[in-house]
């Protein structure tokens, strides 16, 4: 398995794993679709996209997005089902906090719902403790906000 960074050609299975797991735990919200279906804005905005490619197949995928005055924020980190347990999340996320510590920026958050427990465990290993909400979210599913602090990478 190696983490690779995005390509144009990747745009779909960046959007279907993302896909696989709202439509499976909660609904694709407004946002959601923006965010999938146009990720070369993320680019555009100063982000980054992360891909797991296993034997020639993505499998997996985080994104670092821009939030503005020097924040970034975790999202869409998703694997497909049939990878999960092997430690391509950690991997993924991993390279999002590296991109994140290489940029020097203010702050890295995430959010998160509660009922993704396996997801949250892994974010509290990679360094996220959970924090006080700033300001609203943009996602109705949102129950669970956290901000990197730091440790096992």
């Amino acid at each position: 398995m190696e983490v690779i960074p995005f390509e144009r050609r990747y745009a779909a299975d960046f959007k279907r794993l993302n896909l696989e797991w709202l439509e499976k735990y909660f609904r694709v919200e407004p946002i959601d679709e923006q965010v999938l279906s146009k990720p070369l804005a993320i680019l555009r905005k100063g982000g980054a996209i992360f891909l797991a490619r296993h034997r020639g197949a993505i499998v997996g995928t985080c994104a670092l997005l821009n939030a503005g005055d020097d924040r970034f924020e975790l999202s869409k980190m998703a694997v497909t089902g049939s990878h999960q347990g092997l430690g391509i999340g950690r991997r993924l996320v991993q390279a999002v906090v590296a991109e994140y510590l290489a940029r020097g920026a203010r702050e890295l958050f995430l959010e998160s719902n509660s009922k993704l427990t396996p997801a949250i465990t892994l974010y509290e290993s990679a360094g996220f403790v959970h924090a006080a909400r700033p300001a609203p979210s943009h996602y109705e599913r949102s129950d669970v906000y956290m901000v990197f602090a730091g440790g096992k990478r």
